[in-house]
This record gives C-alpha cells, structure tokens and sequence, in this order.
C-alpha cells in the first residue's frame, strides 16, 4: 500500500525526472473556477429566463417566496426520488435510455429552479422596479461567491431544493 507521504515523494521524484511536467496542486482552482461556473451559469439562465418568459419566472419566484418550507420539502424528496430512480434504471442496463433524459431533464430544472431562487433573494434584496440587469447581477454574485467560499455548498443546495420545488410543483400539477 502506497502511503500518501510516499505518493507525494514520487510526484516530486516525476517532476524532477521530467521537467516538462507540470504537477500542481491547488485548492483554489477548483473554487475559483467553481464560482466562476456557478456565476455565468446563474447570470445568463438568469437572463434567458427573463428575456423569454418574465411572468412563469416573477411567478415562480413568487412561489418559492410564499411557501420556501413547503418548496424545499418536495425539492428534496423529488431529488433524492430522481436520484434513486436513475440508479434502478442504470442497474437494468436497458432503462440507461430512460435514466438520461431523465436526469437531463431534471438537471436543466434544477438550473431553472437554483436561479428562481436566487432571483427571489436578490429581488427581495434589490428589487426590479429599474430593471431585471441588477437583481440578475445580484443573485450570480451571490451564487459565484457562494461558491467561492466552499462552505457555501449547503446554502447553494438549500436554495436551489426552494426554486427546484417550487418550478417542478408547477410543471406536474
């Protein structure tokens, strides 16, 4: 067995037999780019929310304000429901074509519902009397410095089960 002492000594070892390898090791890239991801991804489906449908979008931001307990209940049993029924499908081989669309789908809602959410909070916070640009701007940065801190994962998932509730209520009932 290969202690990690030992792993690190035979990095450092390749390194100095071949130079041209470049061997890093950076916590802070893996934050950066994640808040970078985070960011972009809240700041344009954030954008294209508005620009293509602002009154599902204000309504359900409304929703996910009127009830977050409620929203953030049925967001996570319907994750860990989605989650669980994909893996049933991967374990019988032939439901892998139902599995991922499946999770596609539910992955282009959690998208759509972490957004709502963080647009209900930086509505609250700012308002959008002047425009949708600030409050969108608002809720990346929240989300991209969320993300930033590594610890913000949890309120990321909080937040995200609110708005992913709130839209998967709506479009199953």
């Amino acid at each position: 067995m290969i202690e990690p002492t030992q792993s690190v000594l035979a990095g450092l070892l390749v390194a100095q037999t071949y130079p041209g390898i470049g061997i890093e090791i950076d916590a802070t890239d893996g934050l950066l780019g994640g808040a970078v991801s985070a960011f972009l991804t809240t700041l344009i489906v954030g954008a294209i929310m508005i620009a293509v449908a602002p009154a599902f979008t204000e309504r359900m931001m409304a929703d996910a304000l009127e009830n977050p307990v409620g929203s953030f209940v049925y967001g996570i049993l319907s994750i860990v429901g989605i989650v669980m029924l994909a893996f049933l499908l991967f374990i019988t081989l032939v439901g892998i074509l139902v599995a991922i669309p499946l999770l596609l789908v539910a992955y282009l809602l959690w998208a759509i519902g972490t957004v709502v959410g963080y647009l209900a909070i930086a509505d609250r916070l700012v308002g959008h009397e002047d425009g949708w640009l600030k409050p969108v701007l608002v809720a990346a940065g929240f989300n991209g410095a969320l993300a930033l801190t590594g610890i913000g994962g949890l309120v990321s998932l909080c937040v995200g089960a609110v708005g992913f509730g709130a839209v998967l209520r709506d479009v199953l009932d």
